[in-house]
């Protein structure tokens, strides 16, 4: 997650958006595309905590998403976070408070035919699979992310221009996707983004239900450095297992994370007591190429594990358990987290 401190503009600006969404909605058609066209708020509420080698944080979290059609073939979407974060003060009684708030993106997307979706705004940036798929806090399994999250992602998470994107082979046995993108560069403190391209291509197998991604992306700014990002996921049929990785190297440090969960639905179904339960495991390591710190890795190489339970409560709720181990030449120490999370599905308005 990417966070910058709030202001006063940003606030203006994200009720100026909202309004003009909602406006555009409200003005199209008749009735009928009225309903057809309702807006959806969507997200994400949490409460998490986290004791980080003796030192405990306080995590309250709201990361609202709103998808508003225009038409048939254009989609406005937004995700946006606020996070209170409590801190203890290093060797003295009390707490410190910080608050933030973001755009996590703001773009509207228009489908241009059945291979192609043009994007422009302020997207996500397609490199491997975290960043768009798992980084809400309502989907992944962990309440913090990989430790190469941020490589390649030119550490603000999201890109400021335009995205080319679709699915550009499908058949029975296979499917080929991809993403291409070129951000230009913004010093915005609300949509800051650096100068880069890139992009993805996917290969999908539904029969084995396994996905394949590799990614590049390059920094066409200051030091002009390329990224190379890899990922596999594997959903074996008739289990609950999952197993998801990533591997990405940049220029000055690369790494990998290795994620898999099983739903234990087999015990009484996946509505019973029993069935709610999930263990998670991830390991992951990163490695330092030299000593220039520039891409929000560990300073040193590091190995991490992790061992969580997350139950899945009814209506939209999840609780997330997790002990880690990190290890390095700097510094070995446990990591408990915490945290309940609450998904929130519902329409703008009423639609007829």
């Amino acid at each position: 997650m990417f966070l910058f401190k709030t202001n006063h503009k940003f606030r203006v600006f994200w009720a100026a958006a909202l309004g003009i969404v909602l406006a555009c909605n409200l003005g199209i058609g008749e009735r009928t595309a009225l309903a057809q066209n309702t807006p959806l708020l969507s997200g994400g509420a949490a409460f998490l905590t986290s004791t980080n080698g003796g030192k405990t944080t306080y995590m309250p979290l709201i990361e609202p998403l709103i998808a508003a059609p225009i038409g048939e073939h254009i989609l406005v979407e937004s995700r946006a976070a606020l996070l209170e974060i409590f801190a203890a003060r290093a060797g003295q009684s009390g707490y410190d408070h910080t608050h933030f708030a973001s755009f996590t993106y703001l773009q509207a997307d228009v489908v241009a035919s059945r291979h192609i979706t043009a994007v422009a705004g302020d997207f996500l940036i397609p490199f491997n699979s975290y960043n768009e798929r798992l980084s809400p806090v309502w989907i992944g399994n962990f309440q913090d992310g990989p430790l190469i999250a941020s490589l390649g992602l030119m550490l603000s998470g999201s890109g400021l221009g335009g995205m080319l994107r679709g699915n550009a082979i499908h058949r029975d046995k296979y499917s080929v996707d991809y993403a291409y993108y070129f951000s230009a560069r913004s010093g915005n403190e609300q949509f800051s983004a650096k100068r880069s391209n890139g992009g993805r291509l996917s290969f999908y197998l539904p029969v084995q239900r396994l996905e394949v991604g590799l990614s590049y992306n390059r920094m066409l700014q200051d030091s002009h450095e390329n990224f190379y990002g890899m990922h596999v996921w594997w959903e074996p049929a008739n289990t609950a297992l999952r197993i998801r990785s990533e591997f990405a190297r940049g220029h000055h440090a690369q790494g990998y994370w290795v994620e898999a969960d099983y739903r234990t639905t087999r015990l009484g179904g996946p509505d019973s007591f029993a069935g709610r339960f999930e263990p998670v495991f991830r390991m992951q390591q990163t490695f330092r190429r030299d000593t220039i710190v520039s891409d929000g890795l560990p300073f040193a190489d590091t190995q991490r594990a992790d061992f969580g339970i997350d139950y899945n409560l009814p209506h939209n709720a999840r609780i997330l358990t997790s002990y880690g181990r990190q290890f390095s030449s700097t510094d070995n120490h446990n990591i408990w987290e915490t945290g309940i999370v609450y998904r929130f599905l519902f329409p703008a308005w009423k639609g007829r």
